[in-house]
């Protein structure tokens, strides 16, 4: 079975948005420390040249959470894999997200962080799959709405494969 990829938002679009999104982000924020915390391992491309965009003082810290077990659906609950390396109470988090589409381990992921008494906790994600969730979940900064089709690139892999591409596609598999 052959792969082939189709270019579904090329990364001059992808970099504009990007700096649409760093803009909004200062103007809420307006000079106030910001706590970005990339879910690894999707979320690193965004979250970099986000923070590269964004005047002023930002902090990084990472997660790797998963909530899928041995299966292919989510099972609801998270299992947290790397947490936070430093305190979150009192400050301005800002979680960073590759795409979202069912929004349970994003749910559980925000229930989880607000029990750790940030001043704020909002979300940034560069992709949104509306037509996938299951659980509402509140997102504050959204780059692109896609369909629901399998992307790579910028982030979002197959199989660990297609992360480093600089523009967000389609992986189609041919017969």
């Amino acid at each position: 079975m052959a792969e082939r990829v189709e270019v579904l938002i090329p990364k001059e679009k992808v970099l504009k948005r990007v700096d649409e999104l760093a803009e909004q982000i200062m103007k809420d924020y307006d000079g106030q420390e910001l706590y970005m915390v990339c879910v690894l391992k999707g979320g690193i491309f965004f979250m970099v040249d986000l923070a590269r965009k964004i005047k002023g003082d930002v902090l990084f810290d990472f997660m790797i959470v998963s909530s899928y077990g041995s299966g292919t659906t989510s099972s609801g609950h998270i299992k947290i894999k790397k947490d936070l390396d430093g305190n979150i109470e009192g400050k301005n988090v800002l979680i960073v997200e590759d795409i979202i589409d069912s929004g349970n381990t994003l749910c559980q992921l925000r229930k989880f962080l607000l029990g750790r008494n940030p001043a704020s906790l909002k979300i940034c994600t560069i992709l949104d799959k509306p037509s996938r969730r299951e659980v509402e979940v509140p997102v504050d900064y959204i780059g692109f709405e896609i369909p629901d089709e399998f992307v790579i690139g910028y982030g979002l892999d197959y199989d660990q494969r297609y992360r480093n591409l600089d523009y967000i596609g389609v992986l189609r598999f041919d017969d």
